[in-house]
């Protein structure tokens, strides 16, 4: 039907009969599926003649493509450029990566260093400044009391390491070993500042309860004592807690992928880094470390000469000099000095330097516990007698000897 016979159909609606409406309403919706019909059937016949001609068009290019040497090389060399480059860009970005962490800031396991990292650097910059002009060699054994055999070999180790230090050689790596508290880590830290390095100080304690991590952490401590400029001193301390013997059953597969690491680590010697590891008893760790040791250091507890010498040192330090100062209220009774410190010394055998430095702690506080801050010689009496006796029951629980608290982890 035409558009003007429905226009006309439609003008007419009203004067149409029901019937007549119906039919002619039947004949107009006819009529527009019709038209819808021939109007998908032309869209469809469209796009099939699009899929033909894109499908000849890719065919023929396809063929010629193939059919070109110089295209297909050219291809394929393209292709494994950009898969090389990606992969480097990958590769590239991990070592960025790591080199800025190691530069940035210390890694987890170092609890302690001297070593000024970026960030410190950017934060505090006149304090860093001022540190490192103001900062100068020092004698190895300054401050430290050791017996005159260990005092000098001791001193031999700290000539030859800072002799290596300015020759650019390569560092040795030193096993030191004895009681706890007998000045391990004190020695490592003056033998670094007096070779004109940095320290940092780690303990094998905190490195099982790592699991997986653990190879990880170790990674980066290594690549950040790497990035040292002037040297760096690594003190182990509790090093047979990492360290244990791996033909023991207890030892996990983790803390023997750490074990492997830190060997890998320490077989070659380093111009960059140098090991300082303590143990009180080094029977107990794995002997593949031996590959990295070359000095083997006994430190022993005080004898009398040398006990005298730290109750006369650590009287000055935390009595004397406080007293004449003048500037606390603290002051010391007149009695004969030499005497007492004699005395003393003899009182506290078996003691460790680090007790005997508790020791003198105790009797500052003991001076600020009194009314007129002055120390006595009773009251240091008295301050000895009680040590003396809780040192004495510590080393009978130590010993199995009568009930008490667990034995704490020694440290150096």
């Amino acid at each position: 039907m035409s558009k003007d016979a429905l226009n006309l159909a439609q003008m007419q609606d009203q004067t149409l009969q029901p019937e007549q409406q119906s039919k002619l309403k039947q004949l107009v919706n006819e009529e527009n599926l019709r038209k819808q019909e021939e109007s998908m059937r032309k869209h469809h016949q469209t796009f099939l003649e699009s899929i033909r001609t894109a499908g000849t068009l890719f065919g023929e290019g396809f063929r010629a493509f193939v059919t070109d040497r110089d295209k297909v090389t050219a291809t394929v060399a393209g292709l494994t450029l950009l898969a090389v480059g990606v992969y480097s860009a990958k590769k590239a970005t991990l070592v960025a990566g790591r080199f800025i962490e190691a530069r940035l800031g210390k890694p987890s396991l170092v609890r302690e260093t001297s070593r000024i990292t970026v960030l410190e650097a950017l934060r505090h910059p006149i304090q860093v400044v001022s540190r490192r002009l103001l900062s100068r060699p020092q004698d190895a054994l300054e401050g430290v009391v050791l017996s005159p055999s260990l005092e000098a070999r001791v001193r031999n180790i700290a000539i030859t390491t800072r002799n290596i230090k300015k020759n650019r050689g390569l560092y040795r790596n030193v096993l030191t070993y004895g009681p706890p508290g007998t000045g391990k880590t004190l020695i490592a830290k003056k033998l670094a500042l007096h070779s004109g390095m940095d320290y940092a100080i780690m303990t094998g304690g905190d490195v099982a309860p790592m699991g997986r991590e653990g190879v990880t952490a170790m990674h980066k401590l290594f690549d950040w004592a790497n990035t040292s400029r002037r040297g760096l001193l690594l003190f182990v301390d509790e090093v047979d807690a990492f360290l244990r013997k791996r033909a023991s059953e207890k030892i996990s597969e983790d803390l023997r992928a750490i074990q492997h690491t830190f060997l890998n680590h320490t077989r070659q010697r380093s111009n960059k880094f140098m090991l300082v590891l303590a143990r009180c008893h080094p029977e107990q760790f794995d002997w593949a470390i031996n590959a990295c040791i070359d000095v083997m250091v006994h430190f022993d507890l005080p004898q009398l000469e040398e006990r005298e010498r730290l109750v006369r040192m650590y009287l000055d330090k935390y009595v004397l000099t406080p007293a004449t100062e003048g500037k606390r209220h603290l002051k010391l009774a007149q009695f004969d000095y030499g005497r007492k410190c004699l005395e003393i010394a003899r009182l506290t055998e078996g003691m460790s330097g680090r007790k005997i430095t508790q020791l003198a702690v105790s009797w500052q506080a003991m001076a600020y516990a009194s009314k007129d801050g002055v120390l006595t010689e009773a009251m240091m009496d008295a301050c000895v007698q009680d040590f003396v006796q809780q040192y004495q029951q510590m080393m009978s629980w130590l010993k199995g000897e009568g009930p008490g608290p667990e034995e704490e982890q020694p440290s150096s």
